[in-house]
């Protein structure tokens, strides 16, 4: 977006960015490009200036004129102004401003009146400065206006100009660039130009000062602003030396080796938190107070591997690396380097003993450094300690060595002579060496175990780990309990009882460098992940519940930690309370007295909705299209200590039961939201856990589909309704009709077998009684008698034939499922065709699944078929063709006599056949026809509609609607009978 020039914030939280090429909005993680909503642009894109006003506004100052961003509208001014170089606001809410190369002719210095500006001149006592850079208001009220050639200090009747020696012939260049109230009155004034009488000033009571120190003088530098931050430190933006903070007698020197963006800085602000920001011509720097300070060669160690470190009674830190002694008092640092009084190159272990002497173990050596000389300790047979890598002075004042060797050795000292020696394998080999107050000491030994030496015993402690797990560091307390740092957590040891504080406990991390106590009684862990402190009560509380999950602070990078691992000594607490930590290359402090907290509970912001691609602005009571999916929301919180440390949590009512804990994520996304209202909150914590519990709000609502809608699902109910309605009276009226036509078949049926006991039965037994009577006529003719009574007995077995065959055909087919082939062919055994009849039976095509009552039907038809051909046709041949297609056929033939056409059209006077026939036809909507002559015989066909006989292999969706309606409604369905 183009080089930085101008930064504010504004009452909301966020950072405002001016460059090259446009305004940027920070939330201390997202810079976004800022555009009017109403398209409205701004004068230029070439921003110079900006001021955060009291009322939450912003004022934009450009190349080409003032605009102001007001509750969502932009206004923008006179575009005459030329560029707009600074920007004020008085302790009344007046905005004043100054400018440079006005088409207009205006004096430098202007104010907002309204919709329009104000501008002061020569007139009115301000010169017409041909650079008006600086601006600034004192405690007093007075505008402090730095132009090219002056200082110039103006209150509306009142003027007083002061034109600095340097200055006199400056006109047209750039004069006074900087300006910084002091909290006596006084007035900081930069110049851009260094020399006698320039540089840095600090205007007096009517008198220029120069500043010098020691460290600097302020009359070389070349200055593009100045500052005064909230704790009355100066900061000096220069054009090419970085940056300085001057703080009463102390300077700061920043640049870019010290990892600032550009040497050349432009502005400075400093947020709602404290954070400083400045301006660079790269880039935007922050400087925030970190909790764990940090020092190096930079801050004057004399070694650039810091590997031991320890604190002396009068209050002096030494400092021990490579090629290097170091000691911090008073906030100075002195060295003994090697070559320079150091007796070797490297410093191993260091020792202060109970008369203050410091023994320094050098290279394989050790030393006792007293009033400035070093004095050599020797073994007896005169050969090298070796490396020593653990120091400690017991309750009897013996000095206690853990050499490296070879071999590994614990070696015991008194009066600077060693008395004795423990090498390994017989004394297990160690890391550290701490003194038990009650007499002994401890050792944390290379396999991650504790061994305790008294007098002349060593007594193994062991811990469950794994290979190669050294006790990194060992902490013995005036309780009796003992600590050590390991690679697999913190193990400990009390009364007898050992136990492993890891991350099943809270820890973030399981391996640790070091720790100490600080002067409250809480233990502080230096770790790979982080400096970890954990209250004493939380301590106890682990040693009664081995199990229990701590609550824990950590300070990671993001605080200013850099873990690392030292090889010696490796931390210490100085009388003052600070801890020191060694790292192998810096030294590392926090101050648990002094610890900055943020209480600023930071403010929360719903930024922008983005449903289904498509951004919306997050106005209140926003209403979304129907039929929503992607559903996102993006919210931010503005605090700038540590925002990558900045936590969150949402809740979605309408449809969320509990509030969301996201950690630092920053969108809430959702894809199943159904039409109605929803309420987002949306609440978070600054770096130090401070929550704003009030956080954002926005109410949406999503509009419903017109399938979504009250009136669709209230006509769909209605529907459903009228349905069930209609399904209900279908069911009635199929239960109506079925039972009608169950009555209709029973009176068919007893209508059809009355036709056959007339036609047969009846009549069989009438010829029967007329051959009885015949024979009661001729009582006195026995032949004749036996005649009838023979005649008799045939028409007596006849009239049994015809009644099986009655009761055969009341038979219902239901009952044989589909065998209507087997029904049919069965009925041509049962009617005894004459002998000088053949049959032929063809069934063509498959078998199919026939409805039952159509079935039937076609079955009876056939029957009567087959018994009057084997009654009436006196045919020699007989044909039934039974064929499955898409419809089903029945042909019956015979080669008979055939049928008188007056029968076969108006059937026999008391006879019900044929008229039987053409019933059942009817009542299955199927087609009949008869077809007979004198030559050919007669040939009776049947045609049933395949949708009418055969059943469905699968029913349709309607019908499987209306199954399952019906089942719900207790019915059951016709072919369920």
């Amino acid at each position: 977006m183009g080089t930085p020039s101008a930064i504010a914030q504004t009452t909301n939280g966020y950072l405002w960015i001016g460059t090259k090429a446009g305004l940027l909005r920070f939330d201390g993680v997202r810079f976004v490009p800022w555009t009017s909503p109403n398209g409205m642009p701004l004068p230029s894109l070439d921003i110079d200036s900006l001021l955060g006003a009291r009322d939450g506004s912003l004022w934009i100052g450009t190349r080409d004129g003032l605009s102001h961003w007001i509750n969502e509208h932009l206004i923008n001014y006179a575009s005459a102004m030329g560029v707009i170089t600074s920007i004020v606001e008085d302790h009344d809410g007046t905005v004043w401003f100054t400018h440079l190369g006005a088409l207009d002719g205006s004096g430098p210095l202007c104010h907002v009146t309204g919709t329009s500006t104000q501008c002061y001149g020569k007139t009115e006592g301000v010169p017409n400065f041909d650079f008006a850079e600086s601006l600034d208001v004192d405690s007093l009220g007075n505008l402090w206006i730095g132009g090219d050639t002056a200082l110039v200090r103006w209150k509306p009747g009142s003027s007083d100009s002061y034109g600095p020696i340097g200055l006199k012939s400056n006109e047209g260049m750039q004069g006074v660039t900087g300006l910084a109230p002091d909290v006596d009155g006084s007035m900081w004034a930069g110049m851009a130009l260094g020399g006698p009488g320039m540089g840095l000033q600090h205007f007096v009571k009517s008198v220029w000062k120069p500043f010098i120190a020691p460290e600097l003088d302020g009359r070389n530098l070349e200055i593009e602003t100045l500052f005064m931050d909230s704790h009355n430190a100066l900061w000096v933006g220069t054009l090419k030396r970085g940056l300085y903070r001057i703080f009463g007698h102390r300077v700061d020197h920043f640049q870019v080796a010290d990892g600032l963006s550009s040497n050349s800085v432009l502005r400075f602000w400093e947020d709602h938190e404290g954070n400083i920001w400045a301006v660079t011509s790269r880039g935007v720097d922050k400087f925030s107070n970190l909790q764990v300070a940090t020092l190096s060669t930079r801050e004057g160690l004399g070694t650039e591997e810091v590997d031991a470190v320890l604190a002396a009674r009068d209050g002096t830190l030494w400092i021990g690396g490579a090629e290097s002694l170091d000691a911090l008092r008073d906030g100075k640092v002195t060295s003994i380097q090697a070559g320079k009084g150091l007796p070797g190159n490297q410093v191993t272990s260091l020792l202060e003993d109970h008369e203050g002497q410091l023994w320094v173990g050098i290279d394989s050596t050790l030393t006792v450094y007293r009033n400035g000389r070093f004095r050599w300790i020797k073994k007896p047979d005169g050969s090298p300690f070796g490396v020593i890598v653990g120091m400690a002075e017991d309750s009897d004042n013996n000095i206690w060595l853990e050499t490296i060797g070879p071999p590994r050795t614990l070696i015991r000292i008194h009066d600077l002579k060693v008395q004795e020696q423990f090498p390994a394998p017989g004394m297990p080999a160690a890391r550290q060496v701490a003194a038990d107050p009650a007499g002994g000491i401890w050792l944390g030994t290379r396999n991650g175990d504790f061994v305790r030496h008294r007098n002349g015993h060593a007594e193994v402690i062991a811990f469950k780990h794994a290979q190669d797990s050294q006790v990194e560091h060992l902490l013995v307390k005036s309780d009796g309990s003992v600590q050590g740092a390991t690679a697999f957590g913190l193990i400990g040891w009390k009364q007898g009882k050992t136990q492993t504080l890891t991350t099943r406990n809270g820890l973030p991390c399981n391996s640790i460098f070091s720790m100490i106590p600080d002067d409250a009684g809480a233990l502080w862990l230096y770790t790979q992940c982080g400096l970890i402190e954990i209250e004493n009560t939380e301590m106890q509380k682990w040693w009664e519940q081995p199990d229990s999950v701590l609550k824990l602070r950590v300070f990671d990078q993001f605080d200013g930690v850099q873990p690392g691992w030292a090889p010696f000594q490796k931390v210490a607490r100085t009388p003052d309370g600070r801890l020191w930590f060694a790292n192998g290359i810096v030294l590392q402090m926090i101050d648990p007295h002094h610890l900055y907290e943020n209480v600023l509970p930071p403010p929360v912001h719903v930024e922008g909705v983005i449903v289904d691609r498509k951004s919306y602005l997050p106005q209140e009571g926003l209403r979304l299209p129907p039929l929503t999916r992607d559903f996102e929301i993006d919210y931010t919180a503005l605090s700038f200590v540590i925002p990558q440390k900045v936590r969150f949590r949402y809740k979605l009512e309408g449809h969320d039961t509990d509030w969301q804990d996201v950690g630092t994520r920053r969108q809430a996304f959702y894809n199943d939201l159904h039409p109605g209202k929803y309420a987002f909150h949306v609440i978070a914590c600054n770096n130090d856990g401070v929550w704003n519990e009030a956080g954002a709000t926005l109410n949406f609502s999503i509009a419903p589909g017109w399938y979504q809608t009250n009136w669709f699902l209230a006509f769909c109910a209605a529907s459903a309704l009228l349905l069930v309605w209609g399904l209900y009276r279908l069911r009635l009226r199929q239960v109506a009709s079925s039972i009608s036509a169950q009555f209709d078949e029973r009176l068919a049926e007893r209508t059809r077998l009355a036709r056959e006991l007339h036609d047969t039965f009846l009549q069989t037994v009438q010829g029967s009684k007329m051959v009885a009577d015949d024979a009661l006529d001729a009582g006195s003719d026995e032949k004749r008698m036996r005649n009838a009574l023979e005649k008799l007995s045939t028409w007596l077995a006849q009239a049994v034939d015809e009644g099986r065959a009655a009761l055969q055909s009341l038979r219902v087919s239901t009952i044989e499922k589909n065998r209507l082939s087997e029904s049919l062919q069965r009925a041509t055994e049962d009617h005894h065709l004459p002998a000088s009849m053949t049959v032929a039976f063809s069934v063509i095509g498959d078998a199919r699944d026939l409805h039952p009552i159509v079935r039937d039907e076609v079955y009876r038809v056939g029957y009567e078929a087959i018994r009057n051909a084997a009654m009436h046709s006196r045919a020699s041949r007989l044909e039934i063709d039974l064929r499955y297609a898409n419809d089903l056929s029945l042909r019956v033939k015979d080669n008979g006599v055939g049928i008188d056409p007056s029968i076969s059209d108006d059937g026999k006077t008391g006879h019900f056949g044929l008229q039987g026939m053409r019933e059942r036809a009817a009542r299955i909507r199927s087609k009949l026809s008869i077809m007979s002559s004198a030559n050919a015989g007669t040939e009776v066909t049947l045609i049933v509609p395949g949708n009418i006989v055969y059943r469905k292999t699968r029913p349709t969706v309607f019908e499987r609607l209306k199954a399952e309606a019906l089942r719900l409604g207790g019915f059951s369905s016709i072919d369920d009978r």
